[in-house]
């Protein structure tokens, strides 16, 4: 069976090159402002907002992630920012639509929006709430999509995290095991399904970096499962 693997959160974590193909209008502004009341309990927005459980969303448009001296941040968000993150469209249409795996370790417990309309509508609303509304583009670029083959019993494989730690030390010569980053994105706690999509991807050449290729190669299915459970679970 052939899967559309959609790797948003790879994309946003790496920089990789999103499409501008299929690009839509980030939405319907009133719309969005009804979607947001699922966000109100703990995020303000607007006139004399402040921070809550969540910091507030004014000027969240292309703003360093956790840069408010004012706010605790969870870690996990952190060390996102210690990456560079940056919450540009892209970045926060894919953190609307999972949380948790865009930013490992959130405290954001939301679970997201799955609707593609609702995550528009809101960027839209969102956008009203900058200081310069004008510059924001009003296209949002699609997360490009890469196509794999692979079986449903390869995503079956019950991973051994022993085994994946065993093997982890090539990956960890420049993916950090405590999750922070220095120019090369964390893969801690990282869902296991996702690392196994993303590790195929390399293998099939789907996705294009030499080293992920050759290193994802040498990789048995068993083995990419023991890794994807280790790194999982890995605090």
């Amino acid at each position: 069976m052939r899967f559309l693997a959609i790797i948003s959160m790879w994309a946003a974590l790496t920089g990789a090159a999103l499409s501008d193909e299929g690009a839509e209008a980030i939405g319907d502004t009133d719309r969005g402002a009804k979607v947001f009341k699922k966000c109100m309990a703990c995020h303000q927005v607007g006139e004399g907002a402040k921070h809550r459980v969540g910091p507030h969303l004014n000027g969240i448009f292309f703003r360093p992630a956790a840069s408010f001296d004012d706010y605790k941040y969870s870690k996990g968000l952190r060390r996102a920012a210690e990456g560079g993150l940056v919450w540009d469209l892209a970045q926060m249409e894919a953190f609307l639509e999972r949380p948790k795996k865009v930013v490992p370790g959130t405290k954001m417990s939301f679970a997201g929006l799955k609707k593609a309309n609702d995550r528009a509508d809101v960027l839209a609303y969102l956008r009203q709430f900058s200081d310069s509304p004008s510059d924001i583009p009003e296209a949002a670029p699609t997360a490009r999509k890469v196509e794999i083959d692979l079986p449903p019993e390869v995503l079956a494989i019950d991973g051994d995290p022993d085994y994946g730690e065993y093997l982890s030390s090539e990956c960890t010569t420049c993916h950090q095991p405590d999750g922070s980053h220095d120019g090369i994105p964390a893969i801690v706690q990282w869902p296991a399904e996702d690392f196994v999509i993303a590790m195929h991807a390399y293998k099939q050449k789907a996705r294009s970096h030499p080293v992920m290729q050759m290193m994802a190669g040498r990789l048995s299915d068993e083995e990419i499962a023991a890794l994807a459970a280790y790194f999982e679970t890995l605090e």
